[in-house]
């Protein structure tokens, strides 16, 4: 089944500076040959099921052995079974939207 995954990993224990951490989440998201896209609070995720959570999984895995004693995650986790959809498409639709729109109506 594919997923789109919003992903927000956060060490706790490490100071203040988190950019390491993240930067070693993405290369693990990147390694396991996802689609990914990172924002400003986390990494949008898309993929096969089983492989987007066992990078979750590695991306803990990893983020521990840099020597952060918690790590609290958040994730919102989407799937459809009626159509392949894709991150872009889910943007692009809103967009879209947008376009339609009249100035008033916003």
């Amino acid at each position: 089944m594919n997923v789109i995954v919003d992903l927000c990993v956060v060490p706790i224990g490490v100071g203040v500076s988190l950019s390491p951490y993240v930067a070693a989440c993405e290369k693990v998201l990147s390694q396991a040959g996802l689609k990914i896209a990172l924002h400003a609070n986390g990494t949008d995720i898309e993929g096969e099921w089983d492989a987007v959570f066992a990078a979750v999984r590695r991306c803990h895995e990893v983020v521990h052995g840099m020597g952060a004693p918690r790590i609290f995650t958040t994730m919102k986790v989407g799937t459809r079974t009626d159509r392949i959809q894709s991150m872009e498409d889910k943007v692009k639709s809103v967009k879209g939207k947008l376009g339609e729109a009249q100035v008033e109506d916003i």
